[in-house]
C-alpha cells in the first residue's frame, strides 16, 4: 500500500470504488500511478457525487424496484436485483417479459420465497431479494414488467444479445481480405470543389470494386460544424449521430437540374475560377469551400421549399419520412445549428451553446422553443442539408453492394463529442461536461493530455437504459459494412482528466464493458456489419479477451508490431482475428517515415520533451531503415532488381511500398488495409498529435487526383501484390 492509500479516508475510497474510479494504473513504462485524493474528490464531483458525504454514509436509496436495464447474454438465465419494501415481501407478486416482437410470457412469486442479498433496517427498510429469470433465446430490446397482485410495480428494459458480433463472409474466419482506405476530406479529382465529396467516394468505391478490393474505409464522417468550417477534426464532432454536410456533393443534386437561378451562379466565370483555385490548392480550405457550397444550398434549398415542398412532390414526401424517421434527435441538432447559427451571426465568441444566453443553454426552455417556433425554415434547413447528407451516403453505400465489394464502406466511430456541440446540448445531464477525456503520460506527452471531450457519465448511461449508446451504434452501422471504434479500451474504462488538474493528474473511470459489449454485438448482427476495435497502445488484457470472444477484429499497425528485440513481425506472428496496416491518419505515411519527416516536424515545433529522447528516435528510425530492407528482402517480397540498401535508398518508391504491402498481405489477418495516402506516394501525415494549428491537420490532400488512380505505378503495383497474396 502506498503512502497515498494511506492518507485518502477509507470512506472516499469505498464511494469511489462505489462509482468506477479507479485507484491505479500503469504507464507504458510499467510505472504505478495511485489516484490521489485531490483527483478522487474532482472525479467524482463530476459524477455528481459529493466526496464529503463519504464520511457520513446512508444507506443506497432506490428510486425503483428494477434496475434500468439488464444485458444479457441470449439463451443464458439471469439474476435480477429487486428492491421492495418488507411489508410487501409476503404480497404475491408477478413479472412479466415482453418480447420485441409483442409475444410475452410470465409468472408468479411470493417475494418472501426469494433468495434474500441483504436487508433495509426496520419495518419500512428495503430487502435486496435476487429474482432468477429464465434464458431468452431471441436476441432483442425486451421489457420486464413487475407486478403486486394485479397492481403494475416497476419495468425495465432486458436486452437480450447474441454471443458474436457480425462476420461477413470476405472476413470470416479462414477468409483473408483486403481494402483502401483514405481521408474524404482529402480526395483530389476533377469534378470537387475542393474538398473530397460523397461522389467522390462513389468513385473510390468503384476503382475498389475493378481493384477486387473487399471494403473502402474513410475518416469519421459524423457532423460538424457548418458555422466553423475550420473546425475540421473528424474526432471532435458536434455530432456522431448526424452526418457531416460539407461533404454534399451539389451537383449529384437533383435540384441543381431544375433551378436556373443556382445554375447560372455555378457557370459564372467569377464562381468557377474560385471553384478552380480551391480544387488546385495543395490543402483543403475549408471556410472558402463552405462559403461556395452554402451559397449554392442556399438557393437550392429556396428552390426545394418552392418547388417541392409546395407542392407534396415525392421527393418532398421522401424529405418528410427521413424527418419523421429522425424524430425528436433529428429535431433538436437541427434546431442547436439553427440557434448556433444565430448566436455565431451576432458575435463569433460565441462558439458553442455553453457561451450563449444562458436562457438557451436549455433545450427545454420557453426561449428555445420560441425561437423554433420563430424560425422554422432554418431548422428546416438543417434537416435538409441532413437529409441530402445521409442520402448521398446511402448511395455510397448501394454501390459498394452493387459492385460486390467483400464487406462495403468502413467506417469510424470517434470516442466522444465536443463540448459545445449539439450532442452535449441536447442531453448534458448524460456527461461530465467539465471533465475531459485523455490519456496517461507517454514519452511525447510526459504530462499527460486531455482531448477536450467530455465524457459520459457511466452510471446516467446506464440510468437511460443505454439508449443514447444503441442509437450512436445504429446510425453508424446503417451505411457501414465495417465499423471501427476508436479507441474500443473506452468501453471498459476511460482516462478522465478532471477540471482544473493537469494531465498527469486524471484517473480512469470504468464503464458496464460487459453491457455495452453486449449491445455492440447485437447491434452488429442487426446491422450486418463488423466491427473493428482501435486497440493500440495499453491495453487490458480483460478488454483484448472478451473483444476477442466477441469476433470483434483487433487493429494492428505494422510500425507497432515487434519481435523481443524490436524487429518487425513476420507475417506468420500476425493475429488471425485482425485488421492490419502499415499505418494510420496519426502517424507518418511510409514514405514519410523513411525520411523521418515526423520527427522533423516534432523537431520544428519543439514537441520533444528532451532532446536525448529526439536523438534516440533519429538512431532508433535509422536501425528501422535496416530492418524494413532485411524483412523484405529477407522474404522475398522484393523483386531481385529491388534496392535493399537502406543507405543508398534516400526515399521509398512503389517498388518498396509495394513489397511491403505484400508482406502484411501474406499475414493470416482478416483484413489488411491500405492507405491510399501510400500508394499515391505521399509524404506528409493526415494528423499530428499534440497539435492544433501549428500543423496542417485534417487539410492535407492526395497528391494524385482520383481519374489518375488506375495506371498509377503507386496503385498499380500495390494492388497486384495484394490481390495476388490474397485473391
Amino acid at each position: 500500500m502506498s503512502q497515498n492509500d494511506l492518507q485518502t479516508p477509507a470512506p472516499l475510497l469505498a464511494l469511489a470504488e462505489h462509482l468506477g474510479v479507479l485507484p491505479e494504473y500503469h504507464d507504458i513504462w510499467g510505472r504505478r500511478h495511485v489516484t490521489s485524493e485531490a483527483t478522487y474528490r474532482a472525479i467524482l464531483a463530476q459524477l455528481g457525487a459529493d466526496p464529503d458525504a463519504a464520511a457520513h454514509p446512508s444507506p443506497v436509496a432506490h428510486s425503483s424496484a428494477l434496475p434500468p436495464v439488464v444485458v444479457v447474454a441470449s439463451d443464458q438465465a439471469t439474476r435480477i436485483t429487486l428492491h421492495l419494501p418488507q411489508s410487501s415481501l409476503t404480497h404475491p407478486h408477478h413479472w412479466r417479459i415482453t418480447l420485441e416482437h409483442g409475444h410475452s410470457f410470465e409468472q408468479h412469486f411470493m417475494p418472501a420465497d426469494l433468495p434474500h442479498q441483504a436487508s433495509g433496517s426496520g419495518s419500512d427498510g428495503l430487502a435486496a431479494l435476487a429474482l432468477h429469470l429464465p434464458p431468452i433465446h431471441d436476441a432483442g430490446y425486451h421489457s420486464l414488467a413487475l407486478y403486486r397482485e394485479d397492481m403494475p410495480v416497476a419495468g425495465m428494459s432486458l436486452i437480450v444479445h447474441p454471443h458474436r458480433c457480425y462476420q461477413p463472409e470476405a472476413a470470416a474466419q479462414g477468409r483473408r481480405a483486403w481494402g483502401l482506405s483514405t481521408q474524404l476530406y482529402g480526395l483530389q479529382s476533377r469534378r470537387n470543389w475542393g474538398v473530397g465529396d460523397y461522389a467522390d467516394l462513389v468513385s473510390v468505391v468503384d476503382w475498389a470494386a475493378r481493384a477486387g478490393a473487399a471494403l473502402v474505409g474513410v475518416n469519421p464522417l459524423h457532423a460538424l460544424f457548418p458555422h466553423n468550417p475550420a473546425h475540421a477534426s473528424p474526432y471532435s464532432p458536434s455530432s456522431r449521430r448526424h452526418f457531416n454536410v460539407l461533404p454534399i456533393a451539389v451537383e449529384a443534386l437533383p435540384e441543381l437540374s431544375e433551378c436556373l437561378e443556382a445554375q447560372a451562379l455555378i457557370g459564372s466565370a467569377d464562381f468557377r475560377q474560385r471553384m478552380e483555385e480551391l480544387r488546385n490548392a495543395p490543402l483543403v480550405d475549408y471556410p472558402a469551400v463552405a462559403r461556395l457550397k452554402f451559397q449554392v444550398l442556399e438557393i437550392l434549398y429556396r428552390h426545394f421549399r418552392q418547388t417541392h415542398l409546395a407542392d407534396n412532390s415525392p421527393r418532398a414526401r421522401a424529405f418528410h419520412d427521413f424527418v419523421s424517421q429522425g424524430g425528436q434527435a433529428l429535431s433538436r441538432f437541427c434546431l442547436y445549428h439553427a440557434l448556433q447559427d444565430h448566436f455565431y451571426r451576432q458575435d463569433t465568441a460565441l462558439w458553442g451553446w455553453p457561451v450563449w444566453p444562458e436562457a438557451f443553454r436549455d433545450v427545454h426552455s420557453q426561449e428555445v422553443a420560441a425561437f423554433a417556433q420563430a424560425h422554422p425554415d432554418r431548422v428546416e434547413w438543417h434537416a435538409w442539408l441532413q437529409w441530402l447528407a445521409d442520402g448521398q451516403l446511402a448511395d455510397a453505400a448501394r454501390r459498394s453492394f452493387d459492385r460486390h465489394l467483400g464487406v462495403g464502406l468502413y467506417l469510424d466511430l470517434a470516442v466522444g463529442v465536443d463540448r459545445g456541440g449539439a450532442e452535449t446540448w441536447m442531453d448534458p445531464h448524460l456527461y461530465a461536461l467539465d471533465a475531459k477525456v485523455g490519456c496517461p503520460p507517454d514519452d511525447f506527452n510526459p504530462s499527460g493530455q486531455d482531448w477536450g471531450l467530455p465524457p459520459w457519465v457511466p452510471q446516467r448511461l446506464t440510468e437511460a437504459a443505454y439508449a443514447p449508446y444503441i442509437a450512436i451504434l445504429r446510425e453508424n452501422m446503417k451505411h457501414a459494412g465495417a465499423l471501427r471504434i476508436d479507441h474500443v479500451m473506452g468501453l471498459m474504462r476511460l482516462y478522465w482528466v478532471p477540471p482544473g488538474l493537469r494531465g498527469d493528474q486524471g484517473a480512469y473511470v470504468r464503464y458496464p464493458v460487459d453491457d455495452l459489449l453486449g449491445i455492440l454485438a447485437l447491434e452488429s448482427q442487426r446491422n450486418q456489419c463488423l466491427i473493428i476495435g482501435e486497440d493500440l497502445g495499453t491495453v487490458p488484457d480483460e478488454i483484448r479477451h472478451a473483444l476477442h470472444e466477441l469476433g470483434v477484429l483487433s487493429y494492428r499497425l505494422f510500425y507497432f508490431e515487434r519481435d523481443e528485440q524490436g524487429g518487425f513481425l513476420p507475417p506468420e506472428r500476425y493475429p488471425e482475428q485482425a485488421l492490419v496496416s502499415a499505418s494510420t491518419h496519426d502517424l507518418p505515411t511510409l514514405r514519410g517515415f523513411w525520411r523521418g519527416l515526423d520527427i522533423d516536424w516534432r523537431t520544428r515545433l519543439d514537441l520533444y520533451p528532451s532532446e536525448s529522447l529526439r536523438q534516440s528516435q533519429i538512431r532508433e528510425r535509422e536501425e528501422d531503415r535496416q530492418r524494413v530492407m532485411a524483412l523484405l528482402a529477407g522474404e522475398g517480397a522484393l523483386p531481385g532488381n529491388g534496392d535493399t540498401d537502406p543507405n543508398t535508398l534516400a526515399d521509398l518508391g512503389p517498388l518498396q511500398v509495394a513489397a511491403l504491402h505484400r508482406h502484411l498481405a501474406r499475414s493470416p489477418s482478416r483484413i489488411v488495409l491500405a492507405q491510399a495516402e501510400d500508394l499515391a506516394g505521399a509524404l506528409e501525415q493526415a494528423n499530428l498529435p499534440g497539435t492544433v494549428d501549428s500543423h496542417p491537420n485534417w487539410r492535407r490532400k492526395l497528391p494524385l487526383p482520383l481519374e489518375e488512380w488506375a495506371g498509377h505505378e503507386g496503385f498499380d503495383r500495390a494492388t497486384q501484390a495484394m490481390t495476388q497474396e490474397r485473391g
